[in-house]
C-alpha cells in the first residue's frame, strides 16, 4: 500500500514556532495595514483573540490521525462489505488565503479482519481539516490514512465544500460547490462498488 507522508508542523522554512506574543503582534500589524487601530477599544483584544481562535482552527497539526486507527476490533461476525459513514461535517481553512471552506464528507471503508469504531472516522476528517488545506490535499490525505492505518481492501472518499475565498472575493460566486473524489483499493478497481457508493452517498 502506498505510505502516506504526511505533512509537518515545522518546515525548513519555518524552523521554529513563534510565541504567543509574536503571534499577537502579528495580527495587530494587519490590522494596521488593513486600515484600522489596533489600539481602539474595539480591537484592542483582537489579536488575543485571534491568536485563540487560531489555536482551536489548527488544532491538527498537535494530532496524530495515525494514531486514531490504531485501536481496531476482530469482527466475529466476518463482515466484509462496505462501512460508510455519511455527512460528516468539516470546516478547513484554504493554504492559499486563510479562508474557511466548510461542508460534509462522505467516507467509506471495505474491512480486510478488523473493524474500527466509527468515531475514530470522523476524528481522522477532523484532524486534517484543522489544518491549511486545499480539499484536494485534505480528500487524498484522509483517503491514504484510512487504507494504510486500517489495511483496509478499499477506501471511498466524496467532500463536498463551500469556499470562503470564491464567495467573497474574486469571482464572488457564493453557491458554489466543490466536490471531489478519492477512490483506492478495489473501489478503484471495481466500478460497480464505486457505483454503489455513489447511490448510497447521494440517496
Amino acid at each position: 500500500m502506498k505510505k502516506l507522508t504526511l505533512p509537518t508542523p515545522v518546515t525548513a522554512l519555518s524552523p521554529r514556532r513563534p510565541s504567543r506574543a509574536e503571534a499577537e503582534e502579528a495580527v495587530r500589524t494587519l490590522i494596521a495595514w488593513s486600515g484600522d487601530n489596533p489600539a481602539r477599544p474595539g480591537l484592542e483584544k483582537t489579536p488575543e483573540r485571534v491568536a485563540e481562535a487560531f489555536g482551536e482552527y489548527f488544532k491538527g497539526y498537535k494530532q496524530d490521525a495515525l494514531a486514531e486507527l490504531a485501536q481496531t476490533f476482530e469482527d466475529p461476525s466476518g463482515y466484509n462489505e462496505m462501512v460508510l459513514l455519511k455527512d460528516i461535517a468539516f470546516e478547513s481553512h484554504c493554504e492559499h488565503h486563510i479562508a474557511p471552506f466548510f461542508g460534509t464528507a462522505h467516507v467509506a471503508y471495505l474491512p480486510s479482519d478488523r473493524i474500527v469504531g466509527l468515531s475514530k472516522i470522523a476524528r481522522v476528517v477532523d484532524i486534517f481539516a484543522r489544518r491549511l488545506q486545499t480539499q484536494e490535499s485534505l480528500t487524498e490525505q484522509i483517503a491514504t490514512t484510512l487504507e494504510e492505518g486500517l489495511q483496509a481492501r478499499g477506501v471511498a472518499i466524496m467532500m463536498s465544500a463551500r469556499h470562503h475565498c470564491m464567495a467573497a472575493r474574486g469571482v464572488q460566486q457564493r453557491d458554489v460547490a466543490t466536490v471531489t473524489f478519492r477512490f483506492l483499493g478495489e473501489f478503484e478497481r471495481n466500478s460497480a462498488l464505486r457505483d454503489r457508493f455513489m447511490a448510497v452517498v447521494r440517496d
